[in-house]
């Protein structure tokens, strides 16, 4: 169907322009209402409970292709689950909170988050790590890859941005696996933001350095979440490339069942997306990006980010929600 989906059908993309909004908006004030409780699985499944019944209220006919994966065992919002009240036929991806650890200790860079797409235009991948390396728009294509050493792309992207290297600050999961890469990184002079959780949002840091303070996002995480970020690197012109890690049989099988046969494969930002799509993300706790839920007397707010692909455009919303009708559907 491609991305004519949301052409032709004006008054559908600024609905979801709106509509979208609100599904984060409410997952997240749902997991921050549970912020810092030390329960992680509670803070997922509220988040979960609210999108769902947000999810289920568009005026679309949506398939989850990537949603809550086996990992979370999760009752729904699971991938192949049907959403909407009917219309543009589209594909969601989703996680309805991105950090449940950081969420639980009230930690920075929790957030939720939903993408729109038109039918068949996101990969659907299984749930198993991925290789990625993201930069945000005004590069030439070919700046950094999968392909080239950790000293080559930090130093490229250095050149392109027309700075020296020490002024390049890499976004890197804090984990074990990770230690080779960090060793090579801090080698070249470049600074290194470790982060504990948030895949997702790591990449879309990389969209606004000027306000982040990232320029690159490198490592392993989920495949799922790849996806998910490339989304959002679609709306803003950002470039990611991802390489399934699969060093299983078992891992190589799902992926084959899905028509993804070569282990090797670098995936770019049009193989992930190739259609339209509008993405949306609000934030839960403070982060480099968006503030997170904020509680009054009488009333909630929230910030949210909104992108759509097609017309570039980007809205930060910050949004007053007043008494208690916000809560209700």
């Amino acid at each position: 169907m491609g991305s004519d989906v949301f052409r032709d059908a004006d008054p559908l993309e600024r609905i979801l322009s709106v509509e979208i909004a609100r599904v984060t908006e409410k997952a997240a004030v749902a997991a921050a209402m549970l912020r810092g409780r030390g329960d992680e699985r509670a803070a997922d499944q509220a988040a979960v409970d609210a999108m769902r019944v947000e999810l289920d209220a568009l005026p679309v006919d949506g398939v989850v292709v990537v949603g809550e994966g086996e990992r979370d065992d999760a009752p729904s919002l699971y991938v192949g689950e049907r959403l909407g009240r009917g219309g543009a036929a589209v594909d969601l991806a989703l996680d309805p909170l991105e950090g449940t650890t950081i969420c639980a200790k009230s930690l920075p860079n929790a957030i939720t988050v939903v993408a729109v797409a038109a039918r068949g235009s996101l990969l659907v991948v299984p749930d198993v790590y991925m290789e990625k390396i993201a930069i945000g728009p005004g590069y030439a294509e070919g700046v950094v890859g999968l392909d080239r050493s950790a000293r080559d792309n930090i130093s490229s992207l250095a050149a392109a941005k027309g700075v020296p290297v020490d002024r390049i600050t890499a976004c890197i999961l804090d984990r074990p696996r990770h230690a080779k890469l960090i060793e090579e990184i801090r080698a070249t002079g470049a600074a290194i933001r470790l982060i504990g959780d948030g895949d997702v949002a790591g990449v879309i840091h990389t969209t606004d350095p000027e306000s982040t303070g990232i320029d690159i996002y490198m490592g392993i995480g989920g495949a799922p979440e790849g996806v998910l970020a490339a989304a959002a690197l679609r709306c803003t012109g950002g470039q990611i490339q991802g390489r399934l890690q699969l060093n299983t049989g078992e891992k190589r099988n799902r992926a084959d069942k899905l028509g993804l046969h070569d282990p090797e494969k670098i995936y770019d930002l049009s193989d992930m997306v190739s259609g339209d799509v509008i993405f949306a993300a609000s934030g839960v706790t403070d982060g480099n990006l968006l503030e997170g839920v904020r509680f009054y007397a009488n009333r909630v707010e929230t910030h949210s980010l909104v992108m759509h692909s097609r017309t570039g455009t980007v809205r930060d919303m910050r949004t007053r929600h007043l008494g208690s009708s916000f809560f209700a559907r």
